[in-house]
């Protein structure tokens, strides 16, 4: 009997098993893509709802900070609002979770009436309160707060503090121009205590009484006759009362602080210029 003739062969690919088929190639753009959104969403939650790192600008907040201090601020003290949001985006309708601030508390606010700048006062006078400055003494609810003097405040000339009065600059030991300011500790009736400076006699230091409205704060610079605060009117570049809602968190710690004589091409110069005894100071 003769054999059956062999089958010839084809070209024909041979199917596939389970799980040979090729995968799909990932795209290294498209998951760069998506870790940069879900680090940006990261990044929001925190500086909106848990700590936001602010930078110290003027010197109304002498002595206790300095231009080129940067700190931390808490953001669910007091409660959130728009402007708990960067750029105050308006998906917070009022102020939710609120919660009044404490008399001598360091916070930052959105600045009436524009309410597009952040600036870092004390708060002085809560709603109802009744504020005055006479002869320089802080009055409150009719009752001078009291205010001693203690060693004068001392800071050499650097770049990031050039303006002192003819009067109170002088050489130390090696030979370096320093400011040398009256200073003098107050202590509001809930016992928080803090340092605050006084230049001499400046038309602040004499006001009528305000009376802080529901819902607002009376905040004033420690720096006193350099703060323009709410004693002054918006007219003259003041914030009048700040209403709660602008109130976006709490100082807590000074994380960095430099002098500004750092410069950017010479390395070392960012450690020398560093204020390293200032870092990590609390409030």
């Amino acid at each position: 009997m003769d054999n059956a003739p062999e089958k010839p062969e084809t070209d024909a690919p041979k199917p596939y098993s389970v799980g040979t088929a090729a995968q799909k190639p990932k795209s290294e753009w498209r998951d760069l893509a998506s870790f940069l959104v879900k680090l940006a969403l990261i990044v929001f939650v925190v500086r909106s709802f848990i700590f936001s790192p602010f930078s110290i600008p003027s010197e109304s907040m002498l002595p206790r900070l300095l231009i080129g201090d940067y700190l931390f601020i808490t953001k669910w003290n007091y409660g959130f609002s728009r402007h708990s949001l960067p750029f105050s985006l308006p998906l917070i309708p009022g102020r939710i979770f609120a919660n009044d601030p404490a008399r001598g508390d360091v916070v930052v606010f959105k600045a009436p009436p524009a309410n597009d700048t952040d600036w870092i006062k004390r708060v002085i006078g809560l709603p109802g309160d009744t504020v005055q400055m006479v002869n320089g003494q802080l009055i409150l609810n009719g009752k001078p707060v009291p205010k001693q003097q203690v060693a004068n405040f001392t800071l050499p000339l650097t770049p990031n503090f050039t303006r002192c009065q003819a009067n109170f600059q002088s050489l130390d030991a090696q030979g370096n121009m320093v400011c040398s300011i009256p200073r003098f500790r107050e202590t509001l009736p809930n016992g928080k205590s803090y340092e605050v400076l006084d230049q001499g006699t400046y038309p602040k230091d004499n006001t009528g009484v305000y009376t802080v409205p529901a819902g607002h704060v009376f905040l004033m610079g420690d720096n006193r006759d350099n703060s323009t605060d709410s004693r002054f009117s918006h007219e003259d570049g003041g914030i009048e009362f700040v209403p709660m809602e602008n109130l976006e968190g709490k100082a807590v710690v000074t994380f960095w602080s430099t002098d500004g004589s750092a410069n950017w091409f010479l390395p070392w110069t960012w450690f020398t210029a560093a204020r390293w005894s200032r870092i990590g100071e609390g409030f």
